[in-house]
């Protein structure tokens, strides 16, 4: 999967609630204040396609993966993460972000490294290749507002290990997310001109301009919240992850599900994502 080299990857941070409390996150954001309490507490970035000075190295190896999620090879917890990934296009003026246009959206793995104490988010998200998933089944955006298509879209997520299916992450609605369509986009344009080298946040406009201002973008709209299990659970090697986003007014969950474990073809507007664990 090369088809996104050229572009800038970037990830919000709590923006569905719980989220952070869950994956061992809230501390890490406790000096960060926000314009309200549902506001996502940042963004952060997972790929660069260029070398940035300042930035990690990492940070610029391409890490996604269609079919496979490659463990670190420390000794670490790892834990899938649900969302929704947008593909968007960057409109500049003066070399400064002035408008996000979102075109595709489709089911995304932020997979994540759970250790305390990183100095920055972007430390537990990049961590060598197949370290991201995003679903080859892309799904065209009509509009990103009320009455678009994604007003009727979920999200839902499972773990498959000895053969055994759970539930990973709930089975919730896009709409669930704290920030979303207009009030989504207008916060993302600020955050990514103002955001600056704070605590777990970076200094995003100066990647940007070090990356030659990127005209394309993927960006994870942040995780939602895990089932119990989903919780307590790191990936194993030969673990399968999968993460699909379907109409809920055609279909469920567990319709899906069974036509996934079928090899049955997708249902026309499902965006499935389907990786195995490697060491």
């Amino acid at each position: 999967m090369d088809a996104y080299r050229e572009f800038l990857g970037l990830g919000i941070a709590g923006n569905f609630a719980l989220h952070l409390a869950q994956a061992g996150e809230l501390e890490d954001f406790k000096e960060i204040i926000t314009a309200d309490e549902a506001a996502p507490k940042g963004m952060f970035p997972f790929y660069l396609p260029k070398h940035v000075l300042g930035a990690k190295e990492i940070l610029s190896t391409y890490p996604f993966s269609s079919s496979t999620i490659q463990l670190p090879d420390d000794k670490v917890n790892v834990q899938a993460e649900p969302e929704v990934a947008l593909i968007c296009d960057f409109i500049y003026e003066n070399n400064t972000l002035l408008k996000i246009i979102p075109t595709h959206f489709g089911a995304y793995n932020d997979c994540s490294i759970r250790v305390a104490g990183a100095s920055k988010i972007s430390d537990k998200k990049n961590w060598g290749k197949n370290s991201k998933g995003v679903s080859q089944n892309l799904l065209e955006i009509d509009k990103f507002s009320d009455g678009g298509i994604m007003d009727s879209y979920s999200i839902c997520s499972f773990l498959k290990r000895d053969g055994n299916i759970h539930a990973y992450g709930e089975d919730v609605e896009l709409k669930g997310y704290s920030y979303f369509y207009e009030k989504l986009l207008e916060w993302m344009v600020k955050q990514i001109n103002t955001q600056e080298d704070f605590g777990p946040l970076e200094h995003l406009s100066n990647y940007i301009a070090a990356c030659n201002h990127p005209s394309k973008a993927i960006i994870s709209i942040g995780a939602t919240r895990y089932t119990l299990y989903g919780e307590h659970t790191f990936l194993q090697d030969g673990d399968e992850v999968i993460i699909m986003l379907y109409n809920n007014i055609t279909t469920n969950a567990s319709s899906l599900l069974e036509m996934v474990e079928a090899n049955a073809p997708l249902l026309e507007g499902t965006s499935l994502l389907k990786q195995k664990v490697r060491l």
